[in-house]
């Protein structure tokens, strides 16, 4: 059977999908942003057969989320060290451990992210870059960009207008570890 590939759909979310979109791409990266570099490493920690992690260690290459570096010549090894592109997935990664941490937690929290300077734990919000305000669902709508098709502006003209769903009031606005 073959998967349909998302590399070239006009959504940003699908093409992401298809460069980030298994659980163990997405554990790898994790590890990555732990400070994980060697095959063996990731191995270990992941519980991941060498098999599965030598394809998924290839596509992030591939991809450019990751580099080799080689750090011994005989034997050839390398270190895999995310890139640029792979370190904007940080995001990414860190909204995901906050809605993991916050709905599926079985003891709280198991981690935290924590401000170098203070010490001091933080939450998760999502903010507008340019003025620091706080990007909510009651304020905000997803707009198609200039190079949206026709059918993807016919779909989004109905996000403009469509009512914010009702929030729990209960559950705050921002994640937290």
């Amino acid at each position: 059977m073959f998967k349909k590939s998302h590399k070239d759909a006009q959504c940003p979310m699908a093409r992401g999908i298809e460069r980030v979109g298994d659980a163990w791409t997405v554990l790898i990266l994790r590890e990555a942003f732990y400070g994980t570099t060697r095959f063996d490493e990731f191995q270990k920690r992941l519980g991941i057969a060498p098999n599965m992690l030598t394809r998924r260690l290839n596509t992030l290459v591939e991809e450019g989320l990751m580099t080799r570096q080689q750090y011994s010549a005989h034997p050839p090894r390398d270190d895999y060290v995310l890139t640029d592109l792979g370190r904007d997935f940080r995001p990414v990664l860190l909204t995901l451990m906050a809605w993991g941490s916050r709905h599926f937690g079985h003891d709280g929290e198991t981690i935290q992210l924590v401000e170098r300077r203070s010490g001091r734990p933080v939450r998760l919000a999502l903010v507008d870059a340019e003025t620091g305000d706080l990007i909510t669902e009651a304020g905000h709508y997803i707009a198609p960009g200039p190079a949206a098709s026709e059918g993807l502006r016919a779909r989004l003209a109905r996000s403009a207008q469509a009512q914010p769903l009702e929030s729990n009031p209960s559950v705050p606005a921002t994640g937290a570890f």
